[in-house]
């Protein structure tokens, strides 16, 4: 029993979505510090100490393991938004009660609110950096028909994986960079008319974009056959998933700059 037990919580666990992985958010939350405003920077050191935005960016997936009902339920929808294909996030009513959208309303608040906790700000924040980096990987805007890619089943070098997960870490992990090495290479190429056109602060747009992204990731698939992607789908795809961490991290400075202002 214990056996069958284990079996169940490794296949329920080895589908779970975590958005950009480990070393995505930790680049999406590097780069930003080379962005923020010396308000942020003040206002971010009294919340978190010396805690740096690549370490807090992983916060809220390391606590989907937490048994609370906070943990296991209401934050559950934080992580994505879902805009079928043909429409636009502000037409379509899919998912809207409690996803990244929301979330990001409730936290900003949060964050501005001077009698707020330390505690409450801290988990605030945290959630911020996290849910900008998830909005930038175009799965985080799923079209509703397959958990934004987690059952779309592909063979990545070769492995059983899905297209999810190939942009979780796949792609980003292949490369075997740290995350300090990814953002060293990312953050030297970004230009002052990069972060000028990508100072949108509104999520709605970031989604968009994604939206756009989304619908030519997809591998064509013939018959019953698994799509194989390796260096071929690398190749053509590697960019975009540049621009989206390049983008995501200068977003999430932004973002942050215009909060405490």
């Amino acid at each position: 029993m214990r056996k069958v037990i284990f079996v169940f919580l490794l296949f329920i666990f080895s589908h779970y979505s975590f958005a950009f992985g480990q070393t995505g958010h930790r680049i999406t939350g590097e780069i930003a510090s080379h962005y923020l405003s010396e308000n942020s920077k003040q206002a971010i050191a009294k919340i978190i100490g010396n805690e740096s935005l690549a370490e807090a960016s992983t916060y809220v997936d390391e606590m989907k393991s937490n048994p609370s009902e906070f943990w296991k339920k209401t934050t559950s929808n934080y992580h994505y938004v879902t805009v079928p294909k043909g429409t636009e996030y502000d037409s379509s009513s899919a998912n809207k009660k409690h996803d990244s959208v929301y979330a990001l309303k409730k936290y900003s608040k949060i964050l501005r609110d001077a009698k707020a906790s330390q505690k409450d700000k801290s988990l605030a924040l945290k959630f911020i950096v996290h849910i900008i980096g998830d909005l930038h990987q175009p799965l985080h805007s799923g079209n509703g028909t397959d958990r934004g890619g987690n059952d779309f089943k592909v063979k990545f070098f070769w492995k059983d994986s899905n297209l999810h997960r190939v942009w979780d870490s796949g792609m980003i992990d292949k490369q075997q960079l740290s995350y300090t090495e990814w953002t060293m290479h990312l953050n030297r190429l970004i230009t002052e008319e990069d972060v000028k056109r990508w100072s949108s602060i509104k999520p709605t747009n970031w989604i968009a974009e994604s939206v756009v992204m989304r619908d030519t990731i997809y591998p064509q698939v013939s018959g019953d056959n698994i799509p194989e992607l390796s260096w071929d789908y690398r190749y053509k795809h590697l960019p975009t998933l540049k621009t989206r961490l390049k983008q995501g991290g200068v977003r999430i400075a932004l973002f942050l700059n215009h909060i405490f202002q």
